[in-house]
């Protein structure tokens, strides 16, 4: 089925879902829906934009069978965390030069790696919403797989980009979210931030942010709303505001 939100003076809506169809949101029904009021939005990628989940799993659960562990247990910690700092959780005392070279190899493992990488439903049609609104994301990914993950899913980069070697603290440190915000020009308060893992939310949450919760890992670790997809959120600017009306 095709949904897409009735459109309102100054707002900018997208498509819900794909397929045939048409739905368009009662007044009445959409004046019941949350709205965040924000001044900027920080984006995760993995999870929340790009669905890189059959990659995630192939090459963790190797690690976690060359290590002896339970891969079902690793997959719990490993989303959101930078690949040494998930191992250090995984492995505490393990010599941290070790981790550090096991992500490297990782980390040019699933670059090399697009199997299985699409969008987010609905993270093209947000994305694009998003012209003139200050935005960046931020991401526990390097450039490298960052910009590869990003066009395998056929998503646009933001022009401000938050990556895993711009930070020396991994999430759920807050230190890549307030560095995104910094780089806008918005304060920690006024910016809302879009997770999908438990590291990524406490992390805006440590920061001062409000957190969009995306996708099922989201609901159990306490975001402000929680949405299945991206095809539940729209975007609406009003001057120098953005808000977002969660379906």
């Amino acid at each position: 089925m095709f949904c897409t939100v009735g459109k309102q003076s100054g707002s900018r809506s997208f498509s819900l879902t794909g397929g045939r169809g048409r739905l368009v949101f009662p007044s009445y029904l959409e004046s019941l829906m949350p709205v965040l009021t924000a001044r900027a939005l920080l984006l995760d990628m993995d999870g929340t934009l790009v669905d890189s989940d059959a990659v995630v799993e192939r090459i963790w659960r190797r690690w976690a069978e060359a290590h002896g562990l339970d891969g079902d247990e690793v997959m719990k910690v490993v989303h959101g965390r930078q690949g040494h700092a998930s191992m250090a959780v995984l492995l505490p005392g393990r010599p941290e030069r070790l981790n550090h070279a096991d992500n490297a190899r990782m980390l040019a493992e699933e670059t090399a790696d697009m199997d299985g990488v699409v969008p987010v439903p609905g993270a093209p049609e947000f994305l694009a919403s998003l012209r003139g609104v200050p935005h960046a994301l931020v991401t526990s990914a390097d450039v490298p797989l960052s910009t590869a993950r990003m066009a395998a899913a056929g998503l646009p980069l933001p022009g401000v980009r938050v990556t895993a070697e711009s930070v020396g603290a991994s999430k759920p440190d807050p230190e890549g979210f307030l560095k995104g915000a910094a780089e806008l020009g918005i304060a920690p308060a006024d910016c809302v931030v879009f997770e999908d893992s438990g590291a990524g939310i406490a992390a805006g949450r440590a920061a001062g942010m409000r957190v969009v919760g995306v996708g099922p890992r989201a609901a159990a670790h306490g975001p402000d709303v929680v949405v299945r997809d991206l095809r539940q959120v729209r975007v609406e600017t009003v001057g120098p505001d953005v808000r977002l009306h969660v379906a």
